[in-house]
């Protein structure tokens, strides 16, 4: 059954707040006024892309049998406000610790790459919805404000993707790769060029290559 206990809450919600404030920094430098306005904006895509990340890890392990629980990472939280500073958030915060006294590659693999393949699909119902909403935003101020929220939502779970598939430390990419090569590549590579298109031609330029204007 999908279990929560209090303390795992705690730290989802402090995570939540931290990670939207982190990349609300890096999007806005110093600018108070900027991130107040942007903040709520960032916590949608932010707080779909993080908590159906790690409920990702959470399911695929509970659906093996095993018990899930996400910890917060303080020293995490830290370095993620620290680097927020600099332009880039290096998101972990914390992870879910599946407790298993013997666990094979394969499921172990299974488990890591189901966060990022939920922050890819997230990243794409976000396009969607902007490229939906891109043609009224023209003449409707609600249809601006999705379009924006859309926006940061395709740019920030494609990062999600590609940060957690690095085969560095105990990111997700690790133990994908240590399960299957291929797999990771063509995940990576995928997550990669959302994130790619993302950084250099921006949301709204996909949208407008996408609806062929």
């Amino acid at each position: 059954m999908f279990k929560f206990t209090s303390s795992e809450i705690r730290d989802l919600l402090i995570a939540f707040f931290v990670i939207s404030l982190c990349f609300g920094i890096a999007n806005t430098g110093r600018d108070i006024p900027a991130l107040l306005n942007m903040l709520p904006m960032i916590m949608v895509g932010v707080g779909l892309g993080f908590i159906l990340h790690e409920l990702g890890h959470k399911f695929v392990s509970m659906k093996h049998g095993y018990w899930a629980e996400f910890k917060l990472w303080p020293q995490g939280l830290l370095f993620a406000l620290v680097t927020s500073f600099f332009g880039f958030v290096f998101a972990a915060p914390g992870a879910v610790y599946t407790y298993a006294n013997y666990m094979t590659d394969e499921i172990n693999g299974k488990i890591s790459i189901a966060g990022p393949v939920v922050n890819i699909a997230l990243a794409l119902i976000f396009l969607g919805i902007a490229t939906a909403v891109y043609p009224s935003a023209f003449t409707s101020q609600n249809s601006v404000i999705i379009f924006i929220v859309c926006s940061l939502g395709y740019s920030i779970n494609s990062y999600l993707a590609v940060f957690n598939l690095l085969p560095i430390g105990n990111l997700d990419g690790s133990k994908v790769l240590r399960w299957n090569a291929g797999i990771w590549v063509i995940v990576i590579a995928i997550a990669g060029v959302m994130t790619f298109l993302s950084m250099t031609m921006g949301a709204e330029n996909i949208v407008r290559l996408i609806i062929g204007l």
